[in-house]
């Protein structure tokens, strides 16, 4: 039977839920925990105008058939539908310079399944600023802009945050949706392992002559992996691999010798091009926490794990950890429990952690089975492809996977 007078002290609690971090998984979280009736507050480090920013920085995502259908029931699908792109197909080469027009392995198409598109691409800078203002529409969700978290403290009752300028927050739970880096996780005393590719993603937005057909491309190239990613227009998103000094010496190039070091990487099919928006890299490593909860702690998105981009999973493996949590949280609460409870946090960790790992350690091995140029790991390599491209059921399970539709899926991930 429940203490009347504990119950009574996290009722007083402000608010249900504390979020560290107000990129895209923390307010996505948000909105799941109000439809629930649960209330948070999403403490965010950069102020609101730059979240707002209209101008496009080269930034986009794929969103799994999954995740679409996640952010459809959050209510913000609607002003995103027509900035989305349909990814109809999906074509992977085990390419060389040149190859991307020529189909040299295996290619996934959405019509060999019944629920639509595979996946979506989005800029950054709508799903940016469709998430902020349904925060601002919600009576359940408080939004603490420019606001860094000092410190943190929990307690078998309630756990509570300090900010820099010396206010203090309280809560239930406090979720770490704070990056790599994530601050909630070191102050709770979670830490991680992982390590370097020796790889630096090269990223930019690309204007080109002719039409993509909502075509994805995924070229193995030795020095890594090279994404073309259809975006509305006659635009593609382009996330591309290079060693890490290789990297850094063509990003400090001109646009245009930039282009002329890119160009010959995917060949002519798409025409000429030119670049539409910023350019920017990141390292790439594979960094997982070795803990995904923590006495009134949860960890989301990166500040959960970062692996390699591949296969175009970081943000889908967030939005994922925040469809789970809001399951076992919103359940939990329906039931009288109290969602920061041991037993419902390890509900969370059970569902996620394997998932995680197992993605984790498959993205691993691809990019180093396929960022070489030795000929006996290619023969196999194309073997391999082309034995999965003769069998339509092992095929229309890899189509199912990239979607997000196979596994345990969370109560915003159904249909």
């Amino acid at each position: 039977m429940d203490n009347p007078v504990r119950t009574s002290i996290l009722r007083r609690m402000e608010h249900d839920l504390i979020i560290v971090g107000g990129g895209l998984n923390g307010p996505a979280l948000a909105l799941a925990a109000a439809q629930a009736g649960l209330s948070s507050c999403v403490v965010d480090a950069l102020p609101l105008d730059t979240r707002e920013a209209e101008d496009f920085d080269g930034r986009s995502y794929a969103l799994a058939r999954s995740s679409q259908r996640m952010l459809d029931r959050l209510g913000i699908w609607r002003a995103l539908a027509d900035h989305a792109q349909p990814m109809n197909e999906i074509k992977v080469s085990d390419g060389r310079v040149g190859d991307a027009g020529v189909f040299l392995g295996l290619h996934f198409d959405s019509a060999e399944i019944e629920d639509g598109p595979m996946g979506y691409m989005i800029e950054d800078r709508y799903l940016r600023r469709a998430l902020l203002a349904a925060l601002a529409g919600s009576e359940l969700i408080e939004h603490r802009a420019e606001s860094i978290v000092t410190a943190q403290d929990v307690t078998p009752e309630g756990a509570a945050v300090t900010l820099a300028d010396g206010t203090v927050l309280r809560g239930r739970l406090i979720v770490g949706a704070d990056g790599q880096k994530s601050g909630v996780a070191r102050r709770a005393g979670i830490r991680r392992m992982g390590w370097s590719y020796g790889q630096t993603a090269l990223v930019c937005a690309i204007s080109h002559e002719e039409p993509h057909h909502g075509v994805a491309h995924q070229l193995f190239l030795p020095a890594g992996p090279l994404a073309i990613l259809p975006l509305t227009g006659n635009r593609s998103s382009i996330v591309w691999s290079e060693t890490d000094a290789r990297a850094k010496a063509i990003n400090a190039l001109l646009d245009e010798e930039y282009l002329q070091v890119l160009r010959p990487r995917f060949g002519d099919f798409l025409g000429e091009i030119s670049l539409a928006g910023a350019r920017f890299t990141y390292p790439l490593t594979l960094s997982l926490a070795r803990a995904f909860v923590a006495d009134r702690v949860a960890l989301v998105g990166d500040a959960a794990h970062r692996m390699h981009p591949i296969a175009g999973q970081g943000l889908n493996a967030g939005l994922r950890d925040v469809a789970v949590l809001a399951h076992v949280i919103t359940h939990a609460a329906r039931r009288g429990e109290d969602i920061a409870a041991p037993g419902v946090l390890d509900r969370y960790t059970q569902w996620r952690r394997f998932d995680t790992a197992m993605l984790a350690a498959s993205t691993d091995l691809f990019n180093r089975l396929f960022s070489n140029d030795n000929p006996l790991l290619r023969a196999a390599r194309d073997i391999g492809m082309a034995a999965i491209n003769a069998a339509p059921g092992l095929r229309r399970g890899f189509i199912r996977e990239a979607a997000g539709l196979t596994g345990d899926l969370p109560d915003l991930m159904r249909t």
